[in-house]
């Protein structure tokens, strides 16, 4: 059982990006806005964070860096930090998957887990 004092929820939306997007050279470009709630009772710092980013041919992608979008939050329990990234893609279908390696205010190093999700191009699946 995990510890209620690092939890930490992540939710991510999706959209394509057909402005950015050339068909025809296999370039597919999505964003995906998250959402990150601190459900724990510590103040927890993002220090890294961990993508998978798998292609319709199986093909993945690792991307590790510090925090996200340039910045390292500190997020107080009940409080939620947003940001909005994106992603290309050389086919219509995919999905991403990772974590974030936090730090709560006593120390503690956890990860939040971030679920596979999908990107895929309107019409794309049936």
């Amino acid at each position: 059982m995990s510890d209620p004092r690092y939890n930490i929820k992540v939710s991510v939306s999706t959209r394509y990006l057909p402005e950015q997007s050339i068909a025809a050279q296999n370039r597919f470009a999505f964003a995906y806005d998250v959402t990150i709630t601190n459900e724990g009772s510590l103040p927890a710092k993002l220090h890294t964070r961990h993508w998978l980013i798998t292609d319709g041919n199986g093909r993945t992608q690792e991307v590790r860096g510090a925090g996200v979008i340039g910045e390292q939050p500190v997020i107080s329990p009940g409080a939620s930090y947003q940001y909005s990234s994106g992603t290309v893609l050389e086919t219509q279908v995919g999905s991403m998957r990772g974590s974030y390696r936090m730090q709560a205010s006593d120390g503690h190093d956890f990860d939040a887990e971030i679920a596979p999700f999908r990107l895929v191009v309107p019409g794309a699946l049936h």
